[in-house]
């Protein structure tokens, strides 16, 4: 059995389907993401914009109002836990 030493130089075509595995770990399963403990934040109205998809009149009333309890400010940076703010524009959507 002929075996090949794999250097930078090795041309990909001699590989093997094996090695080019290995080689791109494509064999190892992904580690799942531990998201138990993290937080999701998005900043500024931008991102509640981009969170919601909406205009930056109503993401500033989705700041002051509905998502109000999952923002925290400090002068003009804005941090929004995301799923929190979604828990609660849902929890909106059905009481109105």
């Amino acid at each position: 059995m002929n075996t090949i030493i794999i250097s930078d130089s090795t041309p990909i075509a001699l590989l093997t389907v094996g090695q080019l595995r290995e080689l791109l770990n494509l064999d190892k399963q992904p580690e799942p993401i531990a998201t138990n403990n993290e937080r999701r934040l998005i900043y500024g109205l931008a991102g509640i914009r981009k969170l919601f998809n909406v205009s930056h009149a109503t993401a500033y009333r989705y700041k002051e109002t509905i998502i109000k309890d999952a923002v925290s400010q400090r002068g003009r940076k804005i941090v929004v836990d995301a799923e929190k703010a979604l828990e609660l524009f849902n929890a909106n959507l059905k009481g109105a």
